[in-house]
């Protein structure tokens, strides 16, 4: 995916009141393979957020952690979603966004989406966005609160798909 395309999707689509909107940073956050574990694949991770960081993306990585049997079980992300949520939180205390979207449906990042909503509604308005399909039919959302959801169809992710082979 490629993350400035969905940025101006996003943005294009506006929030609740329809308006299109400026969205001013874009964060990546990913687990990164380790290099001697999986080489190939930690070269493609590296290319592709050297990309995503010289078109402005913001890239927060955080190292993959490995089974002691692996490659017969998949590494696993550690870490990522608390570094999303500590950010998340303290971009809101600190009002550096008036609307705050988060790109997933990890339920981890609830908590730090009520928080928001909770303690910066004044200032500040949260969002989600996930993909509207018959498998992932899942979003984040807060009990009680209405919280606004960019619906992602597959056209829009055909839309914003990134072919680069990093890999090569």
């Amino acid at each position: 995916m490629d993350p400035l395309a969905l940025r101006r999707l996003i943005c294009a689509r506006g929030g609740p009141q329809g308006a299109a909107r400026d969205l001013s940073e874009v964060r990546v956050y990913t687990g990164r393979p380790d290099a001697s574990k999986a080489p190939n694949t930690y070269a493609a991770h590296m290319k592709q957020c050297a990309a995503w960081t010289r078109s402005g993306v913001t890239v927060v990585a955080r190292a993959l952690r490995y089974p002691p049997d692996y490659p017969s079980s998949k590494p696993q992300e550690k870490g990522i979603d608390v570094a999303l949520a500590i950010d998340y939180v303290a971009y809101a205390i600190d009002e550096l966004f008036d609307v705050g979207v988060i790109v997933s449906t990890d339920t981890d990042l609830r908590p730090a989406l009520e928080y928001v909503h909770r303690k910066c509604s004044a200032s500040c308005r949260v969002e989600v966005a996930a993909w509207d399909s018959s498998t992932a039919a899942r979003r984040l959302s807060i009990k009680g609160a209405h919280v606004w959801c960019h619906w992602l169809k597959r056209a829009d992710y055909d839309s914003v798909h990134d072919p680069t082979d990093y890999s090569a």
